[in-house]
């Protein structure tokens, strides 16, 4: 098992592009689900 997330990736390489593009991915989808509640104010 590993310790930590950096063990991990000095054992995988390929791994840090996977977990950098879905963090990049989460970043950029959290505020666009955002905006789509805010965009109905309502009466």
């Amino acid at each position: 098992m590993h310790e930590s997330v950096a063990d991990y990736v000095a054992e995988h390489p390929k791994m840090a592009g996977v977990l950098f593009t879905a963090l990049l991915l989460l970043t950029q989808a959290a505020p666009a689900a955002a905006n789509a509640v805010v965009s109905n104010p309502g009466p």
